[in-house]
């Protein structure tokens, strides 16, 4: 290697421990170790564009390592990204380009959020997936508009996480050639060496389960590595591990050791490291030979787009109507509401579970969005997630719509995180609601990154019946309430339903659709208003209610069998399928659902009581369930916990008391 080479690899190292100093928060471990990996890709193996960072036909890069970001940000700096010497030294400061963690849509050049280990090579699985889905749809003899790979740089904690077993074992099932996996093999992890709990044959482990497995047994030898991607590009029938063998901390004083992982180096340690890397430019000063040397890689680089854009002219001239259709799957415009408007003619006024016309409005929404695609976590036939005639997507069939995950929720999230970010097509996932927890961590990437993820969650409440309280959703919807940016929708009835999709399609970030295993009946009124969150479906005969019913799913139909047997003309029943978006609404439209002059209100609903609380108020009542279920069918369950017409009037008659009571003490 010759001596720029090495020193344009030392300035990527020397920056991030530098930024890593100047924060005093950081891991410099993973950049001093993995530095000539990470170059030998960006510079040498890697299709980008710094001019334009969101180039279509790119190569995409995940460091799933998230904690090494400082890494990725000195990258970013030296190959021409925007990411300025400012930025690098306000790394990990509130607002600045470069978070502790990387964060998609803050720093160019970033193209997922990461840092929880193991999700960034699921969401690498998702962008391969979406590029073979597309390149399969579109791509013509000698005319390939998709034609891009997708490289993931992981380490020791990646392949201990659960979630990469589940995404290396679906990659290689899916036979996904252009996944490439950077593993920054280095033994160390927080708490020492890595043998005290981690004694995998992970090149074995992933042979197994249908991949290419690559070693290279140093680091520091950039011609063996290029060599190894080149040999991974090469196999286009599997996915490909590349195992690289580093040093954690490389070339600092505390090398080969855990301290090195997860703290700065100290002033002391910084001057160390960069003499024994023989680096002797000042802080956040990058030499002129390495500058011109970066310089030259980079105008090289940016022809890559161009070269693109001559096939994207002739295809166009050639396939017009194609192309056309190419540009409507990867511009990602959202769609408007007046798009789906037939959604809601779908149901009559026959009782159906919510999880049969959510599996109407799928099939519907798959006829009228030819990129939408999803699928579940082999519970298609019981959430009613397969969409009829549109094939089954895998090794021999990269144009099937139906996804079959199998039994991976956690990947099956993060999978369709990273197909969603790498555009192209609207994605729906799904399982039984109660196992929403082994994917809640996945959920919450979609919601902190914004992601238009939909999550069809079924199977909602002791409505299961005999599965028992292994299967019975309980604390799911407060928790899921409890994510930011996250709607959660339970539909009452199809109309419902429809509006849940409709609002998932044309919003912003992630939705929750969560519906029933039993029948519910349709009620007069549902349907678009269920938009607004909360709407009236039963209105009081006096403008001021005397008291108020609230309910989401199944519940809406019993409070309105219980304000038929109260006989009191004063009662109002709410729909409220969505409080995300209830909350959004404006005061006033909030104010003439719920008045504040009304105390008496009862909040019904087969779930926890606890997201109720800022609608019911401290005088109001509950007909929840703070309990788990029981084995036993759905009806008795029902009754068992209260949820009858009878218990609803106690708490109601109680509630009123109540009410009275605490007008007459003020």
């Amino acid at each position: 290697m010759d001596k720029t080479t090495q020193n344009a690899i030392n300035a990527a190292r020397v920056l991030a421990v530098e930024a890593i100093q100047k924060a005093n928060s950081g891991h410099p471990g993973l950049p001093l170790g993995a530095a000539p990996m990470a170059y030998t890709l960006f510079a040498r193996q890697m299709n980008h564009c710094p001019k334009n960072p969101s180039f279509f036909n790119r190569d995409r890069f995940i460091l799933s390592a998230g904690h090494g970001s400082a890494l990725l940000y000195s990258l970013l700096h030296l190959f021409g990204y925007g990411v300025t010497k400012e930025d690098l030294m306000s790394f990990r400061s509130l607002g600045s380009k470069t978070p502790g963690h990387p964060e998609c849509d803050r720093t160019p050049g970033v193209e997922t959020s990461t840092g929880p280990l193991g999700q960034g090579v699921a969401n690498a699985v998702g962008f391969a997936l979406a590029e073979s889905m597309l390149a399969a749809r579109f791509n013509k003899d000698g005319l390939d508009l998709v034609d891009h790979y997708t490289f993931a740089l992981c380490g020791d904690g990646c392949m201990e996480e659960g979630i990469e077993y589940e995404a290396a074992s679906l990659a290689g099932t899916w036979g996904l050639g252009k996944l490439i996996v950077l593993y920054d093999s280095n033994d160390i992890s927080i708490e020492g060496n890595v043998s005290i709990a981690f004694r995998d044959d992970v090149a074995r482990r992933h042979e197994a389960q249908g991949w290419q497995v690559i070693t290279v047994p140093n680091g520091e030898d950039i011609d063996a590595i290029e060599g190894a991607i080149r040999l991974a590009k090469a196999d286009k029938q599997r996915p490909s591990l590349i195992v690289v063998k580093t040093t954690i901390g490389y070339g600092s004083p505390k090398a080969g050791s855990a301290d090195v992982h997860g703290s700065p180096l100290g002033e002391a340690g910084v001057k160390e490291t960069k003499k024994a890397l023989g680096y002797n430019a000042k802080p956040f000063e990058v030499p002129a030979d390495v500058s011109k040397h970066y310089a030259e890689i980079i105008e090289n680089l940016n022809k890559g787009e161009a070269e693109w854009n001559k096939t994207v002219k002739a295809y166009k001239a050639a396939y017009p109507d194609e192309y056309e259709l190419f540009n409507k799957f990867v511009r990602g415009k959202t769609p408007d509401e007046s798009e789906f408007e037939e959604l809601y003619s779908l149901f009559s006024k026959k009782a159906d579970a919510t999880r049969n016309t959510s599996g109407a409005v799928l099939n519907k929404l798959a006829e009228i969005l030819p990129n939408f695609v999803g699928g579940s976590a082999d519970l298609a036939p019981s959430n009613k997630t397969y969409l009829a005639g549109l094939g089954d997507y895998g090794a021999e069939n990269r144009t099937g719509r139906n996804l079959h995950f199998g039994i991976r929720e956690h990947a099956m999230a993060a999978i369709c995180n990273g197909l969603v970010l790498h555009g192209g097509f609207h994605v729906f996932c799904g399982t039984f609601f109660v196992f929403s927890d082994y994917m809640k961590n996945a959920m919450r990437m979609s919601a902190l990154m914004e992601l238009n993820m939909t999550y069809v969650l079924t199977h909602d409440s002791i409505g299961v019946g005999e599965d028992g309280p292994t299967h019975q959703p309980v604390e799911q919807l407060a928790g899921l309430r409890s994510i930011p940016n996250l709607k959660v929708f339970r539909p009452a009835d199809g109309r419902e339903t429809a509006a849940a999709y409709i609002s998932a399609l044309t919003g912003k970030g992630p939705t929750c659709v969560v519906c029933s295993r039993q029948n519910l009946t349709p009620f007069a009124g549902s349907g678009e208003d269920a938009l607004f969150g909360g709407y009236i479906v039963s209105d009081s005969e006096s403008e001021l209610p005397e008291l108020i019913l609230m309910a989401s799913g199944s519940e809406v139909e019993l409070a309105l069998k219980a304000k038929e047997a109260m006989q009191n003309p004063n009662v109002r029943v709410v729909s409220m399928p969505c409080m995300e978006l209830f909350d959004k609404q404006t005061q006033k439209y909030r104010d003439y659902v719920l008045p504040s002059k009304c105390r008496a209100r009862i909040a019904i609903e087969a779930a926890s009581s606890s997201p109720w609380g800022k609608y019911v108020g401290l005088d109001g009542g509950y007909v929840c369930m703070d309990t788990f279920g029981a084995s036993a069918p759905a009806e008795k369950l029902f009754e068992i916990y209260g949820f009858t017409v009878d218990n609803v009037l106690a708490v109601a008659k109680k509630t009123l008391a109540r009410v009275k009571k605490a007008a007459l003490d003020q």
